[in-house]
């Protein structure tokens, strides 16, 4: 894709889809034997409930160049305080590597780098959740489609900051930190097992359009929003929330 002439376009188009990868989140073999790399939606329980972590330990990978606004990392930490029963408390550790040179990414090439760059593992009471910031886009974005991030196993997360950043670089798109903090949630959201993919539905609300995403028109798990229209509208005032539905998931799962 070139995403510089797209970007050029973006507002003379009628429709953007931007959202989360869901169709190449599984192209590897998963070891169930290990904690953290268990399938998608499996710690579930885990990260909502003090059952049997009690603490939370985030890491957070950045490309040098591209880490995430502070402003961003403030509301996603706010975001899980909200959510998660961890009496123990939750950190967020970050640091920077240098780029992996294997822009544009899969999962595949994503997970590759998570295997070397990756420190932090359950350990006790402590539950930790490994998110990389990338320096580049998914290779399957084309000029009707750009994947923002991706949750790929039970405590693994990629968001592709580059692209990101080129989105918000248009004078009437929402700000970097919005983006990223809306990504950031709506991504560890399908760690928690939104939209039933690990957190049984309390009644029903998912996308039959788009499994795992919530049919509800403004929540934060609509799978795809209109850039013109609907992203502005729903970024307009901040971060998008979890609708009513998706929160009676969350807390019949654990959480707050």
């Amino acid at each position: 894709m070139q995403i510089t002439k797209f970007l050029s376009i973006l507002f003379f188009v009628s429709f953007l889809v931007v959202g989360c990868s869901d169709d190449d989140e599984n192209n590897f073999v998963l070891d169930t034997e290990t904690g953290n790399t268990k399938a998608l939606g499996t710690s579930a329980n885990d990260l909502l409930s003090d059952t049997n972590f009690r603490g939370l330990t985030v890491e957070i990978i950045s490309v040098e160049g591209f880490a995430p606004t502070t402003t961003a990392i403030n509301s996603f930490r706010n975001f899980l305080e909200d959510r998660l029963n961890k009496p123990d408390g939750i950190t967020i550790n970050q640091r920077t590597v240098p780029s992996s040179g294997l822009a544009p990414f899969n999962i595949s090439k994503i997970r590759q780098i998570e295997t070397v760059e990756r420190t932090l593992f359950n350990e006790g009471d402590e539950i930790t959740v490994y998110i990389y910031f990338a320096d580049g886009s998914n290779e399957t974005d084309n000029n009707s489609k750009v994947i923002l991030g991706s949750a790929y196993l039970n405590t693994s997360i990629v968001i592709y900051e580059k692209t990101l950043r080129e989105l918000s670089s248009n004078p009437l798109a929402p700000m970097l930190s919005t983006i990223e903090a809306a990504t950031l949630n709506h991504e560890f959201s399908h760690l928690l097992g939104l939209v039933n993919i690990g957190t049984p539905l309390q009644s029903p609300h998912e996308d039959s359009l788009s499994l795992g995403h919530c049919s509800s028109e403004n929540c934060l798990m609509r799978a795809a929003i209109e850039f013109e229209s609907g992203m502005m509208d729903l970024m307009g005032n901040g971060v998008p929330t979890l609708c009513p539905i998706c929160l009676a998931d969350l807390r019949a799962n654990g959480g707050k």
